[in-house]
């Protein structure tokens, strides 16, 4: 018995030849056949042998359309979210202006709009720029506030500027008491593992004392730099307690200072009492 072996590869090139040979035979006669011919010819072909292929064309061509809608409605969802955005931000700004202008009302000319900017420098986190100085008659700790409370100070004052400190600086403190004056005792700043994690802390009242959460914590005037009655946050719960005499709490201040933009700064000879500048239902 003869081995088996593969076909010559000369038998299978002419057998390549000839199967191409009479598709083009077939295709040139095609040509000389009538309309109507040639059109069953074609359907005869779509709906047989190239059926598989054109189901494949039709499904390509109905995946590009639902890719290109997805990203049209993609493109809107992104457009109209950037709408929504900048209409909150927008809405957060024109409440907090408005706010100021009702504070800038009850305050008088003794208290001075100002503009926020931040260095935006490594270690200058905590400290801001406002946009009048000496020849505005600004000074050395002068208190900066906004529509819910106290901002920070200043820190120093140049002639067209000034430099100030919010309440997450390592030096700030604040004379402050419960806003019924019940009690009284100190401000600070309690630094967390991250800036965004700062607390303030309320140090100094007595062990005895009951503080109810939401109690508002305001400037009391001893010291000489705030005036008495700038509200700087409310009672969030105890903290510590130094064996029994006296207590710590946390407390949510009223203003973050990332978000202040507008704030009205304190003059020389300005009033050493302003409690009464704050509504109450404009204090968060």
């Amino acid at each position: 018995m003869a081995p088996y072996g593969t076909e010559p590869e000369s038998n299978g090139r002419r057998r390549d030849l000839i199967a191409a040979g009479v598709f083009l035979v077939v295709a040139f006669s095609t040509l000389f056949l009538s309309q109507p011919t040639q059109q069953t010819i074609s359907t005869g072909l779509q709906v047989s042998v190239l059926r598989p292929f054109m189901g494949v064309q039709r499904r390509l061509a109905a995946a590009r359309i639902r890719a290109a809608q997805a990203d049209s409605m993609l493109a809107r969802i992104d457009s109209l979210s950037e709408m929504l955005a900048s209409h909150s931000a927008l809405v957060d700004e024109n409440r907090t202006l408005r706010g100021l202008l009702e504070l800038s009302e009850r305050a008088g000319p003794q208290y001075l709009p100002a503009t926020v900017l931040r260095p935006g420098t490594p270690g200058s986190e905590s400290m801001f720029i406002v946009d009048v100085g000496r020849r505005d008659g600004i000074r050395n700790n002068a208190p900066v506030v906004g529509p819910f409370g106290l901002v920070g100070v200043i820190r120093e004052v140049r002639e067209g500027d000034a430099v100030g400190m919010d309440w997450t600086h390592p030096d700030f403190r604040a004379s402050a008491m419960l806003e019924d004056g019940s009690a009284f005792g100190l401000v600070e700043r309690d630094p967390g593992d991250f800036r965004e994690e700062d607390r303030l802390v309320l140090n100094g009242i007595p062990f005895n004392l009951e503080v109810v959460e939401g109690a508002m914590v305001v400037t009391s005037g001893l010291g000489g730099i705030y005036p008495r009655g700038i509200p700087i946050g409310r009672v969030g719960g105890q903290n510590d307690a130094e064996g029994e005499w006296r207590k710590s709490y946390w407390l949510e201040p009223v203003v973050q200072p990332g978000a202040a933009t507008h704030v009205l700064v304190l003059t020389e000879g300005a009033s050493p009492g302003v409690s009464g500048l704050w509504a109450p239902d404009s204090i968060r």
